[in-house]
C-alpha cells in the first residue's frame, strides 16, 4: 500500500479519534487528552494512537485507565465515521514530546535571560 494512503488514513483517524476522545472523556476527570500522531499499519488493522494528558498527575493516571475503558466505544465510533476495509485495533501510546519541547523552551528561555543579565 502507498505511504501516501497510509498517511492520509492516519490524518483522517487522528482528527476523528481527536474528536471521540472530546466527546468519552470530560476534560474535568481526565485533563486534555490531545491526539498527536497516528501510526498505522501497512495492512490498516491496527493503529498506534499516541496521546499526550495535560493537568494534574492524577487526572492523568485517570487517563490512562479511562482510555484502556473508552478504546472500544472509540474504535466503534471511528467504524461509523471512517469507511475502511477493516477498522484498525487502537494502541494508545503516551507520548511526553510536548512536555519535553516545553521544558527545552524554559530552559533556553533561562539561558537566554541569563545572558542578557550578563551583557548589563
Amino acid at each position: 500500500m502507498s505511504s501516501h494512503r497510509l498517511l492520509r488514513v492516519g490524518e483522517l483517524l487522528k482528527r476523528e479519534i481527536g474528536e471521540a476522545l472530546r466527546r468519552e472523556m470530560p476534560v474535568s476527570e481526565a485533563g486534555l487528552v490531545s491526539v498527536n500522531d497516528v501510526e498505522v499499519a501497512g495492512d490498516l488493522k491496527n493503529a498506534k494512537v499516541f496521546i499526550s494528558i495535560l493537568g494534574s498527575s492524577e487526572q492523568q493516571r485517570n487517563s490512562q485507565r479511562r482510555l484502556e475503558q473508552v478504546r472500544p466505544r472509540v474504535q466503534d465510533l471511528i467504524a461509523k465515521t471512517v469507511v475502511l476495509k477493516y477498522t484498525p485495533r487502537l494502541q494508545f501510546i503516551m507520548d511526553d514530546s510536548i512536555v519535553r519541547g516545553n521544558r527545552v523552551l524554559q530552559i533556553m528561555d533561562e539561558l537566554e535571560r541569563g545572558q542578557s543579565a550578563s551583557d548589563k
